[in-house]
């Protein structure tokens, strides 16, 4: 018998003793306030999965259904793969290897996109609705087809537990556990900056000629990565980038009102902007001033986070080295030296510059571990996956941060992560 209903909404049945379900792909911000906090509610009820608000429907779907499934039913999910490795995932796993028995996971090459219509890594899941049993182990294949696999390795359900990023599996082992610094330790990394509406906040050096738009209201930005060929930013006298495609950032604390009286062009521009309804993007209206942008100093660094192994370097990520007073929008991370790194750049500038190197000379693997991958082959990297990086190359570069790091730990707890024990050496 088939029914057309909503499953989300549906009163369960644990009659099922076998599920088959490809759930629809919505993404969290397609989901209604209302149906967010109906839904989480419901799927902690049914399987004790407590969902992030910034899961998608699938994961929902996951959890709704355990209500549905007699004991030791199974089950076959076909989903994103992203959950195993993205921090809404988190729950996702902890219900995969408390509340049933974890059976299988295929993941498809994400180069082959298996939907057309969606740019993402399927996997295939299969659990049983039963207590795990003790020594339990966890079977993961990659490539090919589910019935004829590329690679298939088996991993300890205990050792699930420690790793947080899945998609390593089965082309590596588990990570061994890393007491050296990593990147948070030299780094804050921050996204770059979200405008709002980037066709009309940045605007190229001859459009702001060509309309009479004053410089003293913008800031230089760098364009994006594709658009930018080299991996060192030079800088003109007056601080912008020495590039060919100059563009600037409309951002300044003046209000509309004074805008009028020294600016009247200004206004023009802005008048426009509402014309288009451009103040009321969420952005634009969550502002004390809907075209004040918020506060992202020029980075002495940046990495591209997002990119494919394919490309012609064959690295999906490029850390860029700016000596110019451009900020950088969201497709960028901006890299600002903590405090233990600023001191030893103010003793010897070049070390910029050799840690730069030291950058680019990390391998793709080590970058991708740390990040997650989409449909296409395409890569990405959040602020904290960039921190969690290893960087004991970078700490061979700061010999006596490295000895008083030493020392630090000598003072704490020799099971604390090297993060923490900094952490606690800089308070």
């Amino acid at each position: 018998m088939i029914k057309l209903a909503d499953f989300t909404r549906a009163q369960p049945s644990p009659d099922f003793n076998l599920i088959i379900c490809n759930p629809p792909y919505v993404r969290h911000h397609h989901l209604e306030n209302g149906d967010k906090d109906r839904l989480q509610l419901r799927t902690q009820q049914a399987s004790g999965m407590k969902v992030s608000g910034l899961a998608g429907l699938y994961c929902h779907f996951l959890g709704l259904s355990h209500a549905w499934l007699t004991d030791g039913g199974i089950a076959g999910w076909l989903i994103p793969s992203e959950f195993m490795d993205v921090n809404y995932g988190q729950a996702v796993k902890r219900y995969l290897l408390e509340r049933v028995t974890l059976l299988r996971i295929h993941r498809f090459d994400p180069n082959a996109v298996q939907f057309a219509d969606a740019l993402v890594s399927s996997a295939v899941v299969w659990i049983r609705k039963a207590a795990a049993p003790k020594d339990h182990s966890v079977t993961f294949t990659f490539g090919g087809s589910l019935f004829n696999p590329t690679l298939t390795r088996v991993v300890s359900a205990q050792e699930l537990v420690k790793e947080a990023k899945w998609t390593r599996f089965p082309a590596a082992n588990i990570r061994p556990r890393s007491e050296g610094p990593v990147l948070s330790d030299f780094f804050k990394i921050k996204r770059g900056l979200a405008t709002g509406d980037n066709g009309y906040f940045i605007l190229s050096e001859d459009k702001i000629k060509q309309r009479g738009l004053p410089m003293e209201v913008f800031k230089p930005i760098l364009p994006s990565p594709r658009y930018l060929p080299t991996d060192e930013v030079k800088a003109r006298p007056d601080g912008s980038p020495d590039i060919e495609r100059r563009l600037f950032l409309l951002d300044t604390h003046l209000s509309e009102d004074e805008i009028g009286k020294r600016f009247p062009l200004l206004r023009a521009y802005l008048e426009e902007g509402k014309e288009r309804n451009v103040h009321e993007r969420y952005l634009c209206r969550h502002r004390s001033l809907w075209y004040l942008q918020e506060n992202r100093p020029p980075p002495p660094i940046i990495c591209t986070y997002i990119g494919r192994s394919d490309n012609k370097s064959g690295r999906p990520f490029r850390f860029i080295l700016n000596h110019s007073q451009a900020t950088v929008a969201n497709v960028y991370l901006a890299m600002y030296p903590a405090p233990v790194l600023a001191a030893a750049l103010d003793s010897d500038p070049n070390l910029l510059r050799r840690m730069w190197e030291v950058l680019n000379s990390l391998t793709s693997d080590q970058l991708l571990s740390e990040g997650r991958v989409y449909g296409g082959g395409l890569h990405k990297l959040e602020p904290k996956e960039l921190a969690n990086v290893d960087a004991s190359s970078i700490g061979v570069l700061l010999p006596d941060v490295g000895r008083l790091m030493r020392q630090q730990m000598e003072m704490f707890d020799a099971g604390k992560p090297f993060s923490a024990r900094l952490a606690g050496q800089r308070g």
